[in-house]
Parts: structure tokens; C-alpha cells; sequence
């Protein structure tokens, strides 16, 4: 089984306002973003932060790829926690958007963060959230989170019903079907260039190869490999910087083995990208 980490609904969900109404609003360097490259929520939103060229904006703190609290948390977060929420009981967890003037932290919620930085930082960058295109975002975002990760891991757990494997394996390959049809003659799911869409596929499918795979049989790794327009684009857009520097190789294989309680499986010996071309 893949490493599991706070799952909770975050509970810190303000969101970055449209002017001084409304508390939270854009002003460059004021906010503080806190990842972990090593975790799927991070990578997005620190690939985002590229594309979007926000290095002088929105400051970025990097977080040891291993948790070093427990609950899954960082110690260096805990402070922001407290001063946000007094006693706060659960893991001081990353990815955080902090607010530099308050020393409080605006967001937990990684969608929100998202969103919030291509609408609210966005400026010149590419539009990464077209306007009309919210619902096929959410939709992606979806297929990302149960078809593919909670897909893959399920497929994963040997000491589970072979039968309940079984039907996540069959729900994983539907939602690569569905991205590999999207793909057809296009570079990109929702329009002429990247949107939060092709972010948020682009990091599940950097942590099913990294991640997920060493829990699957050889049989089912090539199967999911039977999609060469999708695993094409993902080496596309890894060649990209704003992608390919976000690539923690060894971040992620620490933070996986040092949580993972599962069976590493013969799908651990079929790589699917060679990451490292790109990192």
C-alpha cells in the first residue's frame, strides 16, 4: 500500500480577494507558500508558481521531503499553526499559503491555492483557469483524485479482496482511457496551451510511476503503459522547466519508503518514464 498522509478537510480555507474588501488580496510579497516537493498537492501548485513566474511575487519555502512531526506534519510549520489556530490539534501539514503581514495562514486547501494564484497572480502568465473552463478543471481534478490516485492505490493493497483490486485497476485504466481520448490530436486537455487541468494530470502521473506502480503486478504496469499519447505528454511537459524542476526523485522515494507499509510488487521493476532525464 502507498504511503497515506492527513486526509482531513483543511481547516484553514480562506481564499485571496479581488481588492482590500475583502481581507485577503493580491500584493506582491506579502504571501508565503510552503511545499514539499515530494507531495502531489505541493508539486502542483509549485509548478503553477513557474509557469506563472511568481518567484518575486510569492516567495517559496521548501520543506524536507519527509515529515518530521507527528501525524505527518513539519515542525517548521508549527508556529504558523498556532498563531492561526491556538491549541491547533492536528499535523502542522504543507502545502501552506501563508500571509507575511498577519503571520497567519490564509490556506491549506491546495484546489483553492490553485485557483487563487492563476486568478489572482496570474498577470501576464499563461491563463491557467479560462474563464468557462471552472467545471472541466473541477471535473479533471476529480478523475485525477479517485480514478487515478485512489484508483491506484486501492489496486495496490495485496492484503485486500482480489475482486475490490481488481475493480480499481479496471476504474485506473478508464481514467487513463479517458485522458488518452482527450489527447487525441492535441498537446494539452482543455485548450491551445497548459491549464490547472493539465497540472493537476501531469503530478498524478509523476506519483503513479514513482509512487504507485512499485505496489502494482508487472501485468497491470503494462497496461497502464498502453497509453502512449498520455505518457508522450507527460514526458513533454517534463521537459518543460516549470514542470521538470519540480521533479524530487529522491524526495519522493523517501518519503515513500519511509511511510509505506505495503508489498512492493514486479510492477516496482517496469518504469514507465525515466524521470531523470528531466529532474
Amino acid at each position: 500500500m502507498s504511503a497515506t498522509f492527513p486526509t482531513a478537510v483543511p481547516p484553514f480555507r480562506s481564499r485571496i480577494g479581488r481588492d482590500a474588501r475583502s481581507g485577503y488580496y493580491a500584493a506582491s510579497r506579502r504571501y508565503r507558500l510552503h511545499l514539499v516537493l515530494s507531495c502531489p498537492h505541493s508539486v502542483q501548485i509549485a509548478v503553477v508558481h513557474g509557469l506563472l513566474g511568481l518567484d518575486d511575487t510569492v516567495p517559496v519555502t521548501l520543506l524536507p521531503a519527509v515529515p518530521d512531526a507527528p501525524g505527518g506534519g513539519h515542525r517548521a510549520l508549527r508556529p504558523l499553526y498556532e498563531a492561526s489556530a491556538h491549541q491547533h490539534p492536528g499535523p502542522a501539514a504543507a502545502p501552506v499559503l501563508s500571509d507575511g503581514w498577519t503571520g497567519r495562514i490564509v490556506s491549506t486547501h491546495a484546489p483553492d491555492i490553485l485557483r487563487d494564484l492563476a486568478r489572482r497572480f496570474g498577470g501576464d502568465g499563461p491563463a491557467l483557469l479560462p474563464r468557462g473552463a471552472e467545471e472541466a478543471v473541477e471535473d479533471v481534478a476529480r478523475l485525477c483524485e479517485q480514478g487515478i490516485t485512489a484508483a491506484a492505490q486501492r489496486a495496490g493493497q495485496w492484503d485486500g479482496d482480489p475482486a475490490a483490486r481488481a475493480t480499481a485497476l479496471a476504474t485506473l485504466l478508464d481514467a487513463l482511457d479517458a485522458l488518452e481520448g482527450r489527447l487525441d490530436g492535441r498537446e494539452h486537455l482543455l485548450g491551445d496551451g497548459p491549464t490547472l487541468a493539465d497540472v493537476q494530470v501531469w503530478a498524478a502521473l509523476l506519483h503513479l510511476d514513482t509512487v504507485h506502480r512499485h505496489h502494482l503486478d508487472a501485468e497491470a504496469v503494462h497496461r497502464i503503459t498502453g497509453h502512449p499519447r498520455l505518457w508522450a505528454y507527460a514526458r513533454r511537459l517534463a521537459a518543460h522547466p516549470a514542470f521538470g524542476s519540480r521533479i524530487d526523485l529522491d524526495g519522493i522515494a523517501r518519503r515513500h519508503h519511509a511511510h509505506c507499509r505495503g508489498r512492493e510488487a514486479a510492477g516496482a521493476a517496469v518504469p514507465i518514464v525515466d524521470w531523470t532525464a528531466y529532474a
